[in-house]
């Protein structure tokens, strides 16, 4: 961070909106710099409560300029919320008080660090997270805002850290502000690392068009300084053919032979994952353990990571089987009766495919019941049909109601009941089971000992396990 950044000058900042898991880890970020952190948020239960609460982190409840009268020297706020026209935004800016969106707060706090950042449709939170982990795990002090609830390694989604040199986060696509500054959020980052493990099309409230999508992924891969490094998944065409675009130093990955450092071989076992890797004609074996080959590829782009920063050998290996998941990404939440629960932020029919066949390559004899609650009218009209033909690793398929944003007001003709009849023409075990209390007596009619349930969806899905 710069000596004058207006985060290093306030000594209180207030965040409109904490509860929100990118917020929650720049709060945190903020903490440990010694500032008096207040915030505010909805009543609605979110997956960061209990990490705010952890670390004395209470919130007001709702949006009111009352909020304020402590007068913070700097209020943070998201696109969420109303965005800039939200009650405490207005009221601060009448006050005088400085105003910053949350994507240009993180560029602030990444500032005067090596950026490390991944960028991509489905991966940005899990390999932020394993890179953080190995990182941390040889000893390299890293900074970190991941947007997730937590880090289950490293106990926090969020730590500034004065000693590291490396700072470790996401990059979104999606907008600063929707409606009133729809550039990238990722428009604030200067990476001197990027990662891309996929690009495929998303929000098309932002991108009408998957062209849009990759103009601003093209644009961001330029910012890779000459002595920085692209880290690119190849097995992904749409990644491919923007390579083809760009001269910045480059490594790639994947399963494809074609890649820089090529995935050999993958092997599942009493709940681990083991892989095999080679690179300038040597092999290094690596054990993780979370499931899933999309997990091995977000494995490999760490290493490669880790590789470039000076890392070698053991530091490698365990750091990657230190890193033991994070919170909503194929979270094992519980076991009981003889049924094993997990829970996923997939949204996107790319990361939908991706989580059952994880849990297929774990538990190939369980049969799985996966419920998914579609999130946003726009992006459930958009990849309507991808959507439909994305559980075919499931044995049994519930999906609710869509789950709609606060940003939008148009269903757009489209609706849960449409998709699960769309899914039937391939899947034979489709149901629409509408909310929770509907989905919890389907799942209690159904549930059999060593099924495996597994909820999928943005929205508020995991309510249900406190139920179940």
């Amino acid at each position: 961070m710069t000596p004058n950044s207006p985060i290093l000058e306030a000594k209180h900042i207030h965040f409109t909106g904490i509860k929100g898991v990118a917020m929650t880890a720049l709060a945190l970020c903020a903490q440990d710099l010694g500032i008096r952190v207040t915030g505010s948020d909805i009543k609605e239960v979110f997956v960061t409560d209990a990490t705010l609460a952890r670390r004395g982190l209470a919130w007001l409840t709702g949006f009111h300029p009352v909020n304020l009268k402590d007068k913070p020297d700097l209020v943070i706020f998201t696109g969420a919320h109303g965005g800039f026209n939200n009650p405490e935004v207005i009221a601060a800016k009448e006050m005088g008080i400085p105003i910053m969106t949350q994507a240009e707060a993180l560029g602030e706090f990444t500032k005067g660090k090596d950026l490390i950042t991944v960028a991509g449709v489905g991966g940005k939170t899990t390999i932020a997270s394993m890179v953080s982990t190995l990182l941390d795990s040889a000893g390299q002090h890293p900074s970190f805002a991941v947007g997730v609830g937590d880090i289950f390694a490293l106990n926090t989604p969020g730590r500034y850290d004065k000693e590291g040199k490396e700072f470790v986060t996401e990059a979104d696509e999606y907008a600063v502000a929707p409606g009133t500054d729809n550039r990238p959020r990722f428009t604030y980052q200067n990476p001197k690392v990027l990662i891309i493990p996929n690009i495929e099309h998303d929000h098309p409230d932002i991108y009408p068009t998957f062209k849009d999508s990759k103009k601003v992924f093209l644009e961001f891969i330029n910012r890779v300084p000459k002595d920085g490094l692209l880290i690119a998944c190849i097995d992904n065409k749409n990644v491919r053919t923007l390579l083809k675009q760009t001269s910045v130093p480059v490594k790639t990955y994947g399963f494809s032979p074609d890649a820089d450092y090529h995935l050999l071989s993958t092997n599942c076992e009493n709940e681990e994952t083991r892989f095999t890797l080679k690179h300038n004609g040597k092999t290094e074996d690596y054990t993780l353990k979370v499931p899933g080959k999309f997990n091995v590829l977000n494995a490999t782009a760490t290493i490669i990571c880790g590789t470039f920063l000076g890392l070698t050998g053991s530091h490698l290996v365990n750091g990657i089987k230190d890193y033991t998941g994070c919170k909503r990404r194929i979270e094992k939440v519980k076991e009981k009766d003889g049924i094993t629960y997990y829970d996923d932020y997939a949204h996107h029919p790319t990361e939908i495919q991706a989580v059952l066949s994880g849990l297929r390559d774990w538990y190939p004899k369980r049969r799985i019941i996966a419920i998914f609650q579609p999130h946003t009218y726009s992006r459930t009209k958009a990849l309507f049909e991808e959507f439909a033909q994305s559980f075919g690793n499931a044995n049994k398929v519930a999906i609710m109601d869509i789950y709609s944003s606060a940003r939008e007001t148009d269903t757009l003709g489209v609706t849960s009941e449409k998709l699960v009849q769309e899914a039937k023409i391939y899947h034979n075990e489709v149901s629409y089971t509408q909310g929770h209390k509907e989905t919890l007596e389907f799942l209690a009619k159904i549930l059999q000992k060593d099924d495996l349930v597994v909820t999928l969806g943005a929205g508020d899905i995991f309510y249900l396990h406190e139920k179940l």
